[in-house]
């Protein structure tokens, strides 16, 4: 195949790809376009959690899948609040009634209000249910706080929260939670003691109610979200459609299983280094997990015990890999991994100085385009010499139009005489696509950019730009300046780069790519928009300095 083909695959391939995305990517809602950027990581006021008032006695309403729950009446709901988060402990079943983080809005507004990892208002649907014979009934039994105190201050170091039951068959559960101050984690250890005098088999399982984060812009559905697990070494993502086949099992070495989005992530970490079952099946509008950890017999008299970790906050990957236990894994680039991570390390070291991700994008496009330099250098020289030669390879193919062979044959002595390298324009390309793909995966999941600003109109970098003009432009609502700014410097750099063809239909579908990128990227994330306006800009310098030295 010669350079004319291949530099069109290739840049067909690549619009097919990016197509993909603009198709799975909502449009952008017109109030996120009218509103200002607060400064990220702003907190919300301390204490900051949801009035409650006591329940009365009944069994709360449930959706197909959930469990019907007796209210305990007396049940109350004790308030945890650290610098991080506000979690709501309801002592109904000892689950996390709700969790609130300080540094996260749901939205970009400032009173959109603190980021719910813990979105459900059923009690027999809610995280951290506990059971002991592996979720095979449904009661959620009272778990009485040690203190008659509701509100439980961790304004730096730990605190413990403690709350005990006791089950109709004489089994006391005694449950410990840490809170720690400057961490998501939060170690749990069930201690569970036979107060019969005969022996009990048990079967310890914890429960998880999975429900999606209420975003306000939710992110891409191209990227995944629901659960998943790191089970055997590797990551299992479960999607909805094995679901809907019924329960999904897994067995053996898991790490951690849970729920996660583009940016949150909810998940519990098993003590015991024995192999686990992980058992997800569909559960009304979310998913139910089932971690158990098989059967035991507790002797009369005899206690066990049994710990959990648990991690409720943001997909930030330094803070996962300092949380250990393959947390980090969530974090998931494919095989683009072992480029993927630098580039966000390097997107982060820009940051620490320039305090503005818009900034650090463009020093880390700057970068990227600095070491690929010489590459692209000899790229554009070679189609600047194929260029060149274009008047005798379209004499040679009149000639040999009937006999392709002789064609070929005459084109390599072409080739060969002038020492140009047909593919020379090509290879430097093929080599910078993975690396833009995995700029691509960091830009799209980096929570670092949730609701980061860059400058005037463009207040979050995770969503597509939009300049409000005070009335509403239909799909669109705002206009996509920086879009059209990309796609008017990809149609100048178009201009001034050699054209290594002249068949007319090929000259006219390159025309055509302007246009059908400028499309795709409307409802891409800014920050890739303004990574592919700065690169487009630096190209268009390098061509200016390779025709400038061709001319001398």
């Amino acid at each position: 195949m010669d350079q004319n083909r291949t530099l069109l695959a290739i840049a067909l391939s690549l619009a097919i790809l990016l197509g993909y995305q603009y198709f799975f990517v909502p449009p952008i809602p017109q109030d996120q376009q009218q509103e200002g950027q607060a400064p990220h990581g702003e907190q919300t006021a301390k204490g900051e959690a949801p009035a409650t008032a006591p329940s009365p006695v009944s069994t709360a309403p449930t959706a197909p899948g959930t469990l019907a729950v007796t209210v305990d009446p007396e049940a109350r709901d004790i308030t945890v609040d650290t610098p991080n988060y506000t979690a709501v402990i309801s002592e109904q079943g000892g689950t996390i009634k709700s969790f609130l983080l300080k540094a996260y809005r749901r939205g970009i507004k400032q009173d959109s209000g603190p980021m719910e990892l813990a979105p459900s208002d059923n009690p027999g649907n809610r995280p951290l249910a506990f059971s002991l014979d592996n979720a095979a009934t449904s009661s959620l039994p009272r778990y009485t706080a040690d203190n008659a105190q509701s509100h439980l201050e961790v304004e730096q170091g730990t605190g413990e929260l403690r709350m005990t039951t006791t089950l109709p068959n004489g089994l006391e559960i005694v449950r410990s939670m840490r809170f720690s101050a400057d961490s998501y984690l939060i170690p749990v250890e069930y201690t569970v003691n036979n107060t019969g005098d005969a022996a009990v088999q048990i079967s310890p399982a914890l429960i998880w109610h999975h429900q999606p984060f209420p975003h306000e812009n939710p992110p891409s559905s191209y990227l995944f979200a629901g659960p998943e697990a790191w089970v055997n070494n590797d990551l299992v993502e479960i999607k909805e459609k094995a679901l809907l086949k019924g329960p999904v099992l897994h067995q053996g070495a898991i790490s951690w299983a849970g729920y996660s989005d583009s940016y949150f992530l909810t998940a519990c970490m098993p003590g015991s280094e024995g192999p686990q079952t992980l058992s997800v099946q569909a559960e009304g509008t979310g998913q139910r997990s089932v971690l158990s950890g098989g059967v035991r017999t507790l002797e009369p008299r005899g206690s066990a015990q049994f710990s959990y970790t648990l991690y409720m906050g943001p997909k930030k990957l330094t803070m996962l890999q300092a949380a250990g236990h393959d947390l980090s894994r969530a974090v998931d680039y494919g095989w683009l991994t072992v480029i993927a991570q630098p580039m966000l390390w390097l997107l982060n070291f820009f940051h620490s100085f320039t305090h503005n991700y818009g900034v650090a994008i463009i020093l880390l496009t700057i970068v990227i385009k600095a070491v690929f330099w010489p590459v692209t250098q000899k790229g554009m020289k070679s189609m600047k010499n194929m260029q060149k030669l274009q008047p005798k390879i379209t004499k040679l193919r009149e000639k040999f139009k009937k006999d392709p062979a002789a064609m070929n044959r005459e084109m390599m002595n072409l080739y060969k005489t002038y020492k140009v390298n047909p593919m020379g324009g090509c290879l430097p390309m093929v080599i910078q696509i993975p690396f833009f793909f995995a700029l691509y995966r960091v830009l799209m999941q980096a929570i670092e950019l949730r609701h980061a600003p860059f400058m005037l109109w463009i207040n979050d970098l995770s969503m597509p730009d939009r300049l409000w003009l005070g009335f509403d432009i239909p799909w669109l609502h705002g206009l996509p300046v920086l879009t059209l700014l990309m796609g008017a410097s990809m149609f100048l750099q178009q201009k001034m780069t050699p054209t290594p063809t002249a068949d007319p239909t090929q000259l006219r579908i390159m025309q055509w790519l302007p246009i059908i990128f400028t499309f795709m990227f409307i409802n891409f994330a800014s920050g890739l928009v303004l990574y592919w306006f700065i690169n487009n800009l630096l190209t268009m310098l390098q061509q200016y300095l390779i025709n400038r030295s061709v001319k001398a």
